[in-house]
Protein backbone atom coordinates (compact mmCIF):
# COMPACT_ATOMS: atom_id res chain seq x y z
CA UNK A 1 0.00 0.00 0.00
CA UNK A 2 1.45 3.39 -0.90
CA UNK A 3 -1.46 6.02 -0.33
CA UNK A 4 0.52 8.75 1.84
CA UNK A 5 -0.35 10.78 4.79
CA UNK A 6 -0.51 14.49 5.20
CA UNK A 7 2.20 13.87 7.50
CA UNK A 8 4.33 11.39 5.27
CA UNK A 9 3.65 14.15 2.41
CA UNK A 10 4.31 17.33 4.14
CA UNK A 11 6.67 16.39 6.73
CA UNK A 12 8.46 13.64 6.02
CA UNK A 13 9.17 13.49 2.48
CA UNK A 14 10.63 16.99 2.67
CA UNK A 15 12.97 15.86 5.75
CA UNK A 16 14.01 13.07 3.35
CA UNK A 17 14.55 15.69 0.74
CA UNK A 18 16.07 18.35 2.87
CA UNK A 19 18.92 15.64 4.03
CA UNK A 20 19.81 14.36 0.77
CA UNK A 21 19.83 18.24 -0.39
CA UNK A 22 22.37 19.26 1.89
CA UNK A 23 24.51 16.09 1.22
CA UNK A 24 24.51 16.82 -2.48
CA UNK A 25 25.19 20.69 -2.15
CA UNK A 26 27.48 19.84 1.07
CA UNK A 27 30.25 21.57 -0.75
CA UNK A 28 28.27 24.99 -1.02
CA UNK A 29 27.15 24.10 2.65
CA UNK A 30 30.99 24.28 3.97
CA UNK A 31 31.31 27.07 1.65
CA UNK A 32 28.87 29.39 3.53
CA UNK A 33 29.98 27.24 6.73
CA UNK A 34 33.51 28.63 6.34
CA UNK A 35 32.68 32.12 5.07
CA UNK A 36 30.27 32.76 8.12
CA UNK A 37 32.99 31.14 10.83
CA UNK A 38 35.34 33.61 9.01
CA UNK A 39 33.20 37.15 9.09
CA UNK A 40 31.69 37.07 12.48
CA UNK A 41 29.10 39.84 12.47
CA UNK A 42 29.10 40.96 8.78
CA UNK A 43 28.31 37.49 7.52
CA UNK A 44 25.12 38.97 6.21
CA UNK A 45 26.80 41.42 3.78
CA UNK A 46 30.01 39.51 3.29
CA UNK A 47 28.82 36.08 2.19
CA UNK A 48 25.98 36.30 0.60
CA UNK A 49 27.44 35.30 -2.69
CA UNK A 50 28.04 31.73 -0.34
CA UNK A 51 24.31 31.88 0.70
CA UNK A 52 22.89 32.61 -2.98
CA UNK A 53 25.16 29.30 -4.31
CA UNK A 54 23.40 27.64 -1.35
CA UNK A 55 20.07 28.48 -1.88
CA UNK A 56 19.83 27.96 -5.81
CA UNK A 57 21.50 24.56 -5.03
CA UNK A 58 18.86 23.58 -2.02
CA UNK A 59 16.26 24.94 -4.20
CA UNK A 60 17.35 23.54 -7.58
CA UNK A 61 16.53 19.75 -5.32
CA UNK A 62 13.60 20.86 -4.04
CA UNK A 63 12.20 21.98 -7.03
CA UNK A 64 12.61 18.64 -9.00
CA UNK A 65 9.89 16.29 -9.73
CA UNK A 66 12.33 13.51 -10.15
CA UNK A 67 14.09 13.90 -6.84
CA UNK A 68 10.65 14.28 -5.21
CA UNK A 69 9.83 10.84 -6.46
CA UNK A 70 13.14 9.16 -5.97
CA UNK A 71 12.66 10.52 -2.00
CA UNK A 72 9.34 8.99 -1.79
CA UNK A 73 10.57 5.53 -3.18
CA UNK A 74 13.46 5.91 -0.48
CA UNK A 75 10.65 6.96 2.31
CA UNK A 76 8.34 3.94 1.14
CA UNK A 77 11.08 1.76 1.52
CA UNK A 78 11.83 2.34 4.35
CA UNK A 79 8.07 2.53 5.43
CA UNK A 80 7.96 -1.18 4.01
CA UNK A 81 10.71 -2.78 6.28
CA UNK A 82 9.74 -0.54 9.68
CA UNK A 83 6.20 -2.50 8.82
CA UNK A 84 7.57 -5.71 8.19
CA UNK A 85 10.43 -5.92 11.07
CA UNK A 86 9.14 -3.00 13.37
CA UNK A 87 12.78 -1.81 13.79
CA UNK A 88 13.22 2.05 12.58
CA UNK A 89 16.38 2.88 10.64
CA UNK A 90 18.47 5.16 12.30
CA UNK A 91 18.40 8.43 9.72
CA UNK A 92 21.23 7.81 7.16
CA UNK A 93 23.61 9.60 4.91
CA UNK A 94 22.43 9.41 1.96
CA UNK A 95 24.46 9.06 -1.15
CA UNK A 96 23.49 9.75 -5.23
CA UNK A 97 22.91 6.39 -7.64
CA UNK A 98 24.99 6.61 -10.22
Amino acid sequence: NSKLRHVEKDVLIPQIMRDRAKELCSDKVQAFTKCCQETGLLMVVKCRQENTALKDCLVGYYSDPSFYEECKAEYLKQREEYRATGIKKKRQKFTLNA
